[in-house]
C-alpha cells in the first residue's frame, strides 16, 4: 500500500507541475534606418548632432553623432511620424504601413509586423533622398531604410 502512496505522490508532482513560460522569442520589431553619402551611396556616412523624436513624442537620440538608428513604429496607428536633425537642419518623414499580430506564444502574447513599408513625406533640408532596403518589417537582422545625406 505504501508503494501505491509514494508512486501516485510522485506521479502527482510530476504531472501536476506546470511548465515555466519564459518568453525568449522577438518582440516587435524596430524600423532600422542606415545613413549614407549621397556623393557615394555604397559608403556610410554619419549624422553629426543628430536628435531623433517621433511626433508629439519625447527624443529617441540626443545630440548623437551616428550611422544607423533603430527606432519603434506606432503598433496603433497605420503611419509614424519621426523628426531627424543635424547640424544642416531638420526633415520631417512620414512612414505608412500596415500592421499584422502575429501570435508568438503564450509567455510572449503577440507581436506586430509591419508590411507595406512606404516613406509617404519627407522634406529635403539635409536629407538628399531616402530608399527603402525592405518593405517588411518583421525582425532586426538589417536595415530596412536607407537614407542618403
Amino acid at each position: 500500500m505504501k508503494k501505491y502512496v509514494i508512486a501516485l505522490i510522485v506521479l502527482l508532482a510530476i504531472f501536476g507541475c506546470e511548465k515555466d513560460d519564459i518568453c525568449i522569442e522577438a518582440n516587435t520589431p524596430n524600423l532600422i534606418i542606415r545613413f549614407y553619402d549621397a556623393a557615394n551611396p555604397t559608403q556610410l556616412k554619419q549624422v553629426t548632432n543628430m536628435y531623433v523624436w517621433a511626433l508629439n513624442k519625447d527624443s529617441i537620440y540626443q545630440n548623437v553623432a551616428l550611422d544607423s538608428i533603430v527606432i519603434p513604429l506606432d503598433i496603433n496607428a497605420n503611419t509614424t511620424t519621426y523628426f531627424i536633425s543635424s547640424d544642416l537642419g531638420e526633415d520631417e518623414i512620414e512612414l505608412n504601413y500596415t500592421k499584422k499580430d502575429i501570435f508568438v506564444s503564450r509567455s510572449c502574447g503577440y507581436k506586430t509586423i509591419f508590411e507595406n513599408l512606404q516613406v509617404a513625406n519627407n522634406t529635403v533640408n539635409w536629407i538628399n533622398s531616402i530608399s527603402i532596403n525592405n518593405s517588411t518589417i518583421e525582425d532586426e537582422s538589417k536595415a530596412h531604410l536607407h537614407i542618403y545625406h
